[in-house]
């Protein structure tokens, strides 16, 4: 193992994933209308956007066997939540699979979920990662933004992503891809969805409804400074790219 390498794991070993970065700020309040006045619609499609290329937990090495409970599925996906995993942003693309593997041991050992709770994983260079198990073609149920796991996908950038030089515009495109082919048919990534929340661990009690935009951050719901702020701060054109290619993959 080459020097480099080495200092690589060494940074791997240190610092593992934090699934939710808690701020003790009062939080925003939840949103209740579009105060930009109507959005555009999209046309009616009947089916999502193409699949984008997805890296399969086979191939990035995922341990099945630290899995304990069978895969859960739910219904077409009516929302996206975004995330980042709070790697530092320097990693190399390369290490992307053992940073996986790090984070689903940390998951399970560390969090106590039964699986890695992303459904999905992108990396700076663009590179999608099958996250969660049960089939990345399938509706899985998700740990990834509590209280609205259910009809839901969580897409995880790999990295903090606080300083906007640090987001790359091939993450970008990529999340919108994921976002493009999972939510479900008719669905216009740039309007908003009426959610009920399923337990009192968001700032939504169980029960409550929420209305919430189709492709949304984290810390929209849970109290948490999770995505960063430059990738926050980048949600509106996953949003339009999202909506262009589901046209795109319309027609």
């Amino acid at each position: 193992m080459s020097a480099q390498s080495t200092q690589r794991f060494a940074l791997l070993a240190a610092v593992l994933p934090i699934a939710l970065v808690v701020t003790w700020d009062a939080p925003p309040p939840l949103p209740q209308g579009d105060a930009t006045g109507p959005r555009r619609p999209l046309p009616a499609v009947e089916r999502p956007a193409p699949a984008p290329e997805v890296v399969t937990r086979a191939e990035w090495g995922a341990d099945e066997e630290l899995n304990t409970e069978p895969v859960t599925y739910t219904g077409p996906s009516r929302a996206v939540f975004i995330h980042h995993t709070n790697h530092p942003d320097d990693y190399d693309c390369a290490d992307a699979p053992e940073m996986l593997r790090s984070m689903h041991t940390d998951h399970v050992s560390a969090q106590g979920w039964d699986d890695i709770g992303y459904n999905f994983v992108v990396d700076k260079c663009g590179t999608v990662y099958e996250g969660r198990g049960g089939g990345k073609d399938r509706y899985v149920l998700g740990a990834h933004t509590t209280g609205f796991n259910m009809d839901s996908v969580g897409i995880a950038a790999l990295g903090a992503f606080t300083d906007p030089a640090a987001v790359p515009g091939e993450l970008i495109t990529a999340i919108a891809e994921v976002a493009a082919w999972k939510l479900r048919p008719g669905t216009d990534p740039r309007e908003r969805v009426r959610m009920v929340s399923t337990n009192d661990d968001s700032r939504v009690p169980e029960g409550d409804p929420a209305e919430l935009e189709v492709v949304s951050g984290h810390r929209d719901i849970v109290q948490t400074d999770c995505p960063g702020d430059a990738l926050y701060a980048q949600l509106p054109d996953i949003r339009e790219e999202a909506a262009r290619l589901r046209v795109a993959g319309g027609r």
